[in-house]
């Protein structure tokens, strides 16, 4: 079914340097639309989408309503609904367009669904292992400052390990600004990155620890913000993805074994006779935690092991990754015992994947005696107030702007 795309009400403010437009257009794209008209009745397809120009949308709702023929899209403003977009057949463009202009409903519009972000989308985030509930909220010089925090909160994992969570969203956010104003793309902040994980790993060889871990722990701030960076700007593509990813997933044991052929070389003394069984646990240990995962999502439930229940989100805060990894070697560099950090990295990562490698075994039991399994983070009510420690603390509360708009 072909379908059409006509934006009105454009605005003129900037968020991460893109217009309403130029987001829209931009993720209306990656969904395959392309066919952007400029006026209504100049459509040859089935099917028009239209969008107000003047509000920002989740990328969710969006794609929800690309799969939601003869609906119109409401959020609530100033305690009122607000018809902001809708995709119908293409002789109902035009009054349709007098109803999201001025809010005249006609008969012929009656029998559309009309459906708000909250009954269109779910506020689950499989893909970014979150709950966050959709938005559609309007865009003015007032509320830009808001708006840009809004989207880079949104475009955060909510499971992750607790450098990415607690110390990197601040610092993260003014770098994330600093390339959208000198037009840097995410693909080269991955590049330096990539470089910095070859310099960390030179470094570590060499036994200059200390700079080698300066090194690392930026490699680690700017794999915060290429990310970021591609979501808010809508710039996200296939090979970035896997460019990122398999740079994640590749230098972390490559790391631990320069570091201890470096205590091997510059610190022959240090009393790591074991050193190779040492590099093997390591090794060996990230592997099967990288396993369990992977056969979590492809056989029990594709969003992931730390999402199924609240125990495994607090789980990936300080399981045996780089972040976590990183801050034990840290510790025993500033003590001046590089060879305990190794130990401690090999304990706690073997620790930590027998850990992983238990809870895959009670899936795999959950699922041939309960069926299948769900995230918990998916049975959350939306409508009511967060009572646990673990829904305030993997879940983001929604914005709310001066005008009463909730996003």
């Amino acid at each position: 079914m072909s379908t059409s795309v006509y934006i009105f009400h454009e605005s003129p403010v900037k968020l991460w340097g893109l217009t309403s437009r130029e987001r829209l257009e931009r993720v209306l794209a990656k969904a395959g639309k392309n066919d952007f008209i400029s006026d209504p009745t100049q459509a040859t397809t089935d099917n028009v989408l239209l969008f107000r120009g003047d509000y920002l949308y989740d990328d969710r709702v969006i794609q929800n309503l690309l799969e939601s023929p003869d609906t119109i899209l409401l959020t609530s403003k100033e305690g009122h609904e607000i018809p902001v977009a809708a995709q119908v057949k293409a002789d109902l463009a035009l009054p349709v367009l007098d109803y999201l202009n001025n809010g005249n409903l006609n008969r012929a519009l009656q029998s559309l669904n009309m459906v708000t972000p909250q009954t269109l989308t779910p506020a689950y985030q499989q893909r970014l292992r979150k709950f966050d509930p959709p938005f559609v909220l309007p865009i003015t010089e007032q509320n830009r400052h808001r708006l840009e925090k809004h989207l880079f909160s949104w475009s955060y994992k909510g499971i992750t390990d607790l450098v990415t969570k607690w110390c990197w969203p601040f610092p993260a956010r003014l770098a994330v600004g600093v390339c959208v104003r000198r037009g840097w793309k995410p693909n080269q902040v991955t590049l330096v990155g990539l470089g910095l994980v070859i310099l960390a790993g030179i470094l570590f060889y060499s036994g200059f620890y200390a700079l080698g871990l300066v090194a690392g722990w930026l490699m680690t701030f700017l794999d915060t913000v290429d990310g970021k960076l591609a979501r808010v700007t809508v710039t996200s593509s296939k090979f970035g993805h896997i460019f990122d990813h398999a740079i994640d997933l590749i230098h972390p044991p490559l790391w631990y074994i320069a570091w201890g052929f470096g205590l091997a070389n510059s610190s022959p003394s240090l009393p790591l006779t074991n050193l190779p069984l040492i590099l093997w646990l390591i090794v060996g240990a990230y592997l099967t935690g990288r396993l369990v995962e992977a056969i979590f999502t492809s056989m029990l439930g594709r969003f992931g092991i730390f999402s199924w229940h609240p125990i495994d989100s607090y789980f990936r805060l300080i399981t045996g990754r780089r972040n976590p990894n990183l801050i034990l070697l840290t510790i025993s560099t500033l003590f001046g015992r590089p060879d305990l950090g190794l130990l401690a990295v090999a304990f706690w990562t073997v620790i930590t994947s027998l850990f992983m490698l238990v809870r895959l075994g009670m899936a795999i039991k959950t699922r041939f005696t309960s069926g299948p399994l769900t995230p918990w983070l998916s049975k959350i009510d939306p409508g009511k107030k967060p009572k646990s420690l673990a829904v305030r603390l993997f879940t983001r509360p929604p914005t709310i702007l001066p005008d009463g708009s909730r996003g």
